[in-house]
């Protein structure tokens, strides 16, 4: 039972978005999925309560930050959507919980710096000797521009996995609002942002 964390320091980066649209994902192929909330302001719980319940299932996992419990038997997958500014113990618990990491990373360089600390620490913690379990997810990024041409030159220096660049829709806020996701509405609806979960996904089921 995989246990995806996604995690970044540096707040309003869509750790939120990624959270439950791998969720999301997930649920839409069968699988009994949870979604845990590590933030003190409980987004992803809150975004639980809106979705529609024709909708496939995705249970609330009851996390303490400070000591993060196995989920329940039958489970087969798990997504943690952390806070900002995890650290410390609270940084500790999650990843010792956690399977793989995502980190998702807006193309900005205060952005880029933060989050190259936090690869530091997972580096610390000896989670990047195994190539598999750490990805990077641009998130937000125009490929027009020279901020993702930066952001691509980073992550590409990282040696890890790059999961791929999503682009900046209003898309993802307005199924939110709805509890939905990109997985929860007709293909046509989301064509241009479904081919650019292709790479995460498909590291998510190796």
């Amino acid at each position: 039972m995989p246990v995806f964390l996604i995690a970044n320091p540096k707040g309003g980066v869509g750790k939120s978005t990624v959270a439950t649209n791998l969720a999301g994902y997930f649920a839409r192929r069968g699988r009994r999925t949870m979604l845990g909330d590590l933030d003190r302001q409980q987004s992803a719980r809150a975004w639980l309560k809106l979705r529609p319940s024709v909708l496939p299932k995705i249970e609330t996992w009851e996390v303490d930050a400070d000591a993060i419990a196995r989920p329940p038997k039958g489970v087969t997958h798990v997504v943690l959507d952390s806070p900002a500014g995890i650290h410390g113990h609270g940084l500790k618990e999650a990843l010792r919980a956690a399977d793989r990491v995502i980190v998702p990373l807006l193309p900005s360089l205060f952005d880029i710096y933060a989050t190259q600390a936090f690869l530091a620490r997972l580096g610390e913690r000896g989670m990047l000797k195994d190539s598999g379990r750490v990805g990077v997810l641009g998130v937000r990024v125009d490929a027009r521009t020279r901020a993702a041409e930066q952001l691509q030159r980073f992550v590409e220096g990282l040696g890890l996995p790059v999961l791929g660049f999503l682009r900046d829709t209003q898309n993802y806020v307005q199924l939110a609002a709805h509890g939905l996701t990109l997985w929860d509405v007709a293909p046509s609806r989301v064509e241009k942002d479904l081919p650019q979960w292709q790479a995460l996904t498909e590291w998510a089921e190796r």
